[in-house]
């Protein structure tokens, strides 16, 4: 089976475009800099990873933001980047034949496929709600990852649960860690998460044989380590207390900080203000609208997205976010003065 290298080759792209992307792809890895021979070295001799990826109750856009994942690896690479044997949308067999090819990889990789769950899992009434090939979706992703070398959950409602689980929940939907128990889970959360994050997880495995270092929530500490208000380029606009007041004020043109517009970047993890979407272009906040919060748990039953932390109900913390906001109004205040008093000497 070809290695990364080998398809870079076959693509007609050089040696140096192979190793601009080993070198950014272990940067948004967080390898340090004496690693990268290490990287190097198993992305041309290792074989492409063998993926599983298995679709229960979604919507797809973990798939879409998957496929559109251009910053690491060319667009044109990415899906000969790994061997897809199974998956519902993208594969070209169905019924009998797709069925077919699934078991066979499960029983050929074994201990080596990667096992990428994409949706909520549906225990309720022995599985009724989710089946496929007239199995349940709990006996189906008991079976893929019995022998599955790592098990990613992409997306929210692999992760948490998602949109599927929110209030009143009626097929009974929990993640994927739950219906697992004991095995390890990497959860790559987001509604949908960012494509890069999980082709860079896919290789971080690759190159270091093992999963990426978790969180107590099982999420890639390197990729949701940090709030998005931690790194959020509008940051300085919430220490200094200026907030849009609405979508088309004059504060919001200036590109002041969206907190009372309902923002909720200051307690939702994820990478999306450093690596952003679609090749690096932008993420919501930089397009002018609020973080809503789509990569934490339970977040479509926390509250109206356009309400502020301040007055959505859920136990947000917002008592400290308020004394954050006014600590930002008192300093912003006090700077002015400070510069007022030093124009006038």
């Amino acid at each position: 089976m070809e290695s990364l290298y080998h398809i870079y080759r076959r693509r007609g792209y050089t040696r140096r475009d192979f190793l601009k992307s080993v070198l950014l792809l272990s940067a948004v890895l967080g390898f340090p800099p004496t690693s990268f021979g290490q990287a190097v070295k198993a992305l041309e001799l290792k074989p492409k990873p063998v993926v599983i990826w298995l679709e229960f109750q979604d919507c797809a856009g973990c798939t879409e933001s998957f496929i559109r994942s251009t910053s690491i690896l060319p667009s044109d690479v990415l899906l000969d980047y790994i061997s897809l044997e199974y998956h519902e949308t993208l594969m070209s067999p169905s019924g009998f034949y797709a069925e077919e090819a699934k078991r066979e990889a499960i029983e050929k990789y074994k201990g080596k496929y990667i096992l990428i769950v994409e949706g909520s899992v549906s225990p309720r009434n022995k599985g009724v709600y989710c089946t496929v090939s007239g199995k349940s979706n709990v006996e189906l992703l008991k079976e893929a990852a019995q022998n599955a070398g790592l098990v990613i959950a992409v997306g929210s409602c692999a992760s948490w649960g998602g949109i599927p689980h929110a209030e009143p929940n009626p097929t009974g939907a929990v993640p994927v860690s739950q219906i697992l128990g004991d095995r390890q889970v990497v959860n790559i959360p987001g509604c949908p998460p960012i494509g890069d994050v999980m082709v860079a997880v896919i290789a971080g495995f690759v190159i270091t044989g093992k999963p990426p270092e978790l969180d107590s929530m099982g999420r890639p500490k390197t990729f949701y380590g940090q709030t998005i208000h931690d790194r959020c380029y509008r940051r300085p606009f919430y220490n200094a207390g200026k907030l849009a007041g609405s979508f088309d004020d004059e504060s919001a043109k200036k590109g002041y900080c969206l907190y009372k517009l309902g923002c909720k970047g200051p307690i939702t993890r994820n990478a999306c203000a450093t690596i952003r979407w679609n090749g690096g272009l932008s993420f919501p906040i930089q397009s002018g609208h609020p973080c809503f919060g789509c990569s934490e748990p339970n977040f479509w039953d926390r509250g109206f997205i356009y309400s502020p932390l301040s007055v959505v109900e859920g136990g947000f913390g917002w008592k400290g976010i308020l004394a954050g906001v006014a600590t930002g109004v008192a300093l912003g205040a006090a700077s002015a003065a400070i510069n007022k008093k030093f124009r006038e000497k």
